[in-house]
């Protein structure tokens, strides 16, 4: 891929002299110009950089004076790009590595063989600005002695020793092999370096430092000299962190290395990745939409075409129901029974249940009620299929009637209450406590014949609680009809609509309204609501324009309509 600037690298947060990006590109492509120069104490301080890293030297090469100074006082300026995990090396690590003997490691040996290979070229290009990569032992150490606060007298606790174990796991050990996951899913003895490295979830982060060699003239190549300039760490979901943040328009860093003498060194860090060109940016748009083409065909394959699609004109309706609990009611060993009623236009399949009944659950004593909780799941598909407009009424939504009753001992049962649910009319999840009643008797005898011996006064039809289906005229009395408030149950109901006006609305840009108006009619709804609306709007300019009146004008108006009623 062709390397390109960070106009790809979002900064996601910027602050503290450090800033986040993050990039989709390979990060081999980042380049940072990083440029080096003595200034002067005179003038505030700009924003400094870290202070100078107090690591271990190894015995006997810390005091050694560089001799690699291959520049004059008046010259000391320096400007170097470095790549991702590029290595320049400093003077220390010249007159370290120039010994075959001091190489420990096979790291150790590899940039004993780089030096040898710069020597016979000429020798390194760098004097001050060199670079730590995340496999030298600087970042190890580094990492290790993170400090929590800013204390210079901090001791590291206990979490902080066992987190410097895990914080740069990185994905540089051995595979596993197929096999011996499969056959050893669970470790039932696990190491302590297993636990170390796998108990704590942490994101595998890679580190580069780009260092400054701050020393005087001629004395190149001394630890204590050693500043960072720049931190980047990069982990595996594309997040650059850098440290401090690139210059742009903020002006040059400063670092103080004589409290003494206050001498001064400024640097500046600029992204120097290289820009991609026209063609290859388009080249790459192409690459990247057949690639998400054939992961959509992938997807749509999988789908297969038997994805069912409604008729135009008909809504599905999908309901994940559960009777969560019963509270309130004046016996114990309750269950709820149920059914769904579907008005005109409304069907479902020949397999689908409208009805069910729970299982028998005794209650717990919360606060001063005693609740039941079922938990009970059901499941309701109807379809809705649009009609004729009737002139005379209003489309109805499928209504949930259920009844609960409590279980004794001696296998009697009683009535404790009938309620009623309107199912939603808009997708999602609702949460619904329903009160219930349930019809009396007049006298203690009922009451006396419903504890020892059990029943009750039933609804011979259970739609009664609201307007019977079979009711053809046209006023429902229900005087004389003694009730008493009982309980309450709790549905939690999740709904899903499928219609294929819901597509078509989303292709024009249409404002999506009720389900009843996208599937086209029905216009005297719509006229009622209009009416509604204008009601309460002219009511609300009514009530203004009363309260913006003086008192005593509505006072006189009241008293002389008042005296005009009178004979």
């Amino acid at each position: 891929m062709a390397r390109r600037r960070p106009r790809a690298m979002a900064a996601v947060l910027s602050g503290a002299g450090g800033a986040v990006y993050r990039s989709r590109d390979p990060v081999r492509n980042l380049r940072l110009r990083v440029r080096l120069w003595r200034g002067t104490s005179s003038g505030p301080f700009l924003p400094q950089a870290p202070p100078p890293l107090a690591g271990p030297a190894l015995p006997g090469l810390a005091d050694r004076a560089g001799t690699g100074a291959r520049r004059p006082p008046e010259e000391e300026e320096e400007e170097a790009e470095v790549g991702w995990q590029e290595k320049l090396f400093s003077q220390f690590e010249v007159d370290l590595y120039q010994n075959e003997s001091a190489c420990q490691t096979p790291l150790d040996r590899q940039y004993w063989e780089e030096i040898l290979k710069l020597e016979k070229a000429g020798g390194r290009k760098n004097c001050r600005i060199f670079s730590y990569t995340d496999h030298d032992r600087f970042t190890n150490l580094e990492e290790r002695c993170q400090k929590v606060t800013d204390s210079e007298h901090e001791v590291p606790s206990y979490l902080a020793e066992r987190m410097a174990n895990v914080r740069r796991r990185r994905q540089d050990c051995r595979p596993i092999e197929a096999s011996s996951l499969k056959s050893k899913i669970i470790t039932w003895e696990p190491s302590d370096e297993f636990i170390r490295n796998n108990h704590v979830i942490n994101t595998p982060v890679q580190t580069m430092y780009i260092m400054g060699d701050l020393g005087p003239y001629g004395k190149l190549g001394r630890r204590e000299y050693e500043h960072v300039l720049c931190t980047i760490k990069v982990d595996d979901n594309g997040v650059i962190t850098v440290k401090p943040d690139f210059t742009g328009t903020k002006g040059a860093y400063q670092i103080e290395v004589d409290e003494e003498k206050r001498e001064v060194w400024k640097y500046t860090i600029e992204n120097a990745s290289v820009q991609m060109q026209p063609e290859e940016e388009e080249r790459e748009q192409r690459v990247f939409r057949d690639l998400y083409g054939r992961y959509k065909e992938y997807l749509n394959g999988l789908v297969g075409s038997e994805f069912e699609m409604t008729l135009p004109g008909t809504l599905r309706l999908f309901v994940n129901g559960e009777i969560v609990s019963a509270q309130g009611y004046e016996y114990d060993n309750l269950y709820v029974h149920f059914f769904v009623e579907l008005p005109n236009q409304w069907s479902s399949a020949a397999f689908q249940q409208l009805s069910g009944v729970t299982q028998t659950c005794a209650t717990k004593a919360l606060g001063w009620e005693n609740v039941a909780y079922f938990s009970y799941p059901f499941t309701l598909e109807m379809f809705f299929t649009q009609g004729a407009e009737s002139e005379e009424s209003l489309p109805q939504w499928p209504v949930l009637y259920f009844e609960v009753l409590s279980l004794d001992f001696w296998q009697r049962y009683r009535v404790e209450g009938y309620g009623s649910l309107v199912l939603p009319a808009s997708p999602g999840v609702h949460n619904l406590t329903i009160p219930t009643w349930r019809p009396v008797e007049l006298g203690t005898v009922a009451e006396l014949r419903r504890f020892f011996i059990g029943g009750s006064p039933e609804l011979e039809d259970i739609t009664y609680v609201r307007t019977p289906s079979t009711f053809k005229g046209e006023r429902l009395s229900r005087f004389g009809f003694r009730t008493e408030t009982t309980g309450s149950v709790t549905f939690r109901l999740y709904c899903l609509q499928q219609s294929k006006a819901f597509l078509e609305a989303s292709a024009k840009r249409q404002r999506m309204q009720s389900v009843l108006d996208q599937l086209g009619g029905f216009s005297q709804q719509s006229s009622v609501y209009s009416v509604l609306e204008a009601f309460q709007r002219a009511r609300r300019r009514m009530q203004e324009a009363r309260e913006s009146l003086p008192q005593d004008l509505i006072s006189t108006s009241a008293s002389a309509v008042h005296q005009s009623q009178e004979p």
